[in-house]
């Protein structure tokens, strides 16, 4: 059994995998396109493929590897390591860890995205020293983690805290999971973006009608710039995203939110409009208690947190 772990971040859009030492110094690490539309098998393949690579850069063999960490989109059978389904992956009821596991024949350990980021950065990130604290990522889509008294909360089915799917707006627009006006469909990365072309197609004018692809990084730029439209899409997407954290505080009571993923990157903006509209929403004894901070891990946090499950579960 060897000293060292690989954790891999399995995303929507890019697979990212990092071999480190068992107190979490990364030695190596890969990042490859998920290239989802191409099926199961072929992510499959792409994910054997980050970890060989891991192995190779670091001049490690598998024997020196003692488990790997899996973070992925949910919903999943944790347990049994099975990806259930999932919105931005060709994955339905498709086991993970099977192929991965006779492949390489070391112990694999697979949570939700969410869970593992906030393991991430409750272990070597932002949220380092806390006993009660909840991780929320908002990029493709919106999720969540809480650490309750120091011990991760998985909830009865290891899907707990799936925010982005808690209903915000009833009449709202549809979410990817069927359901209408969910957090993710109003707030998340993908959801700022669409607005913009929903914009820029009904002639408004805007300097997003300038691009030839319009997301949500265009949209910070452009309402950084003074752009009207771009502010207003903002502003609505960002109060949605306070809704959803004054929800947290209201109902976990934690002394610290982290919210990472893309649209954490947007800067002050982003923060300030979140603590504006807790400040009207939450109870304030709480609000009062509770500090709400970006990531401490950035981009990063999804595959150190597959890196943390996996010291975590090799212990």
């Amino acid at each position: 059994m060897g000293n060292y772990v690989i954790g891999i971040d399995l995303g929507g859009t890019k697979i990212h995998g990092a071999l480190a030492d068992i107190e979490g110094n990364v030695i190596s690490s890969q990042i490859v396109p998920t290239e989802a539309s191409e099926g199961s098998e072929a992510v499959l393949d792409r994910i054997i493929g980050v970890i060989e690579k891991v192995l190779e850069t670091s001049n490690k063999t598998i024997e020196d590897i003692k488990c790997i960490g899996f973070g992925s989109p949910g919903p999943l059978d944790a347990k049994n390591g099975i990806i259930v389904d999932s919105s931005n992956l060709p994955f339905k009821n498709f086991n993970l860890i099977k192929p991965i596991k006779s492949k390489f024949n070391v112990p694999i350990y697979l949570d939700n995205d969410a869970n593992v980021a906030t393991i991430g950065e409750f272990m070597f990130g932002a949220g380092k020293g806390t006993e009660n604290m909840v991780y929320m990522t908002v990029s493709t889509g919106i999720g969540g983690g809480a650490i309750i008294n120091g011990k991760l909360f998985r909830g009865n089915t290891s899907n707990a805290l799936e925010i982005g799917h808690t209903t915000i707006l009833p009449e709202g627009p549809q979410c990817n999971c069927g359901n209408h006006g969910c957090l993710e469909s109003l707030a998340s990365g993908t959801a700022i973006g669409k607005r913009a072309i929903e914009a820029v197609e009904s002639g408004l004018d805007t300097n997003l009608s300038k691009y030839e692809k319009v997301s949500s990084y265009e949209v910070f730029v452009e309402a950084k710039n003074g752009d009207e439209v771009s502010r207003d899409i903002l502003h609505r997407s960002l109060t949605y995203l306070g809704i959803g954290v004054a929800n947290v505080i209201n109902t976990f009571d934690p002394e610290l939110i982290v919210i990472g993923g893309g649209v954490s990157k947007g800067g002050q903006v982003v923060f300030d409009r979140i603590n504006e509209v807790v400040k009207e929403r939450a109870l304030k004894a709480m609000a009062d208690s509770c500090r709400i901070v970006p990531a401490g891990l950035g981009s990063d946090a999804g595959v150190m947190g597959a890196v943390a499950l996996a010291i975590l579960e090799s212990k």
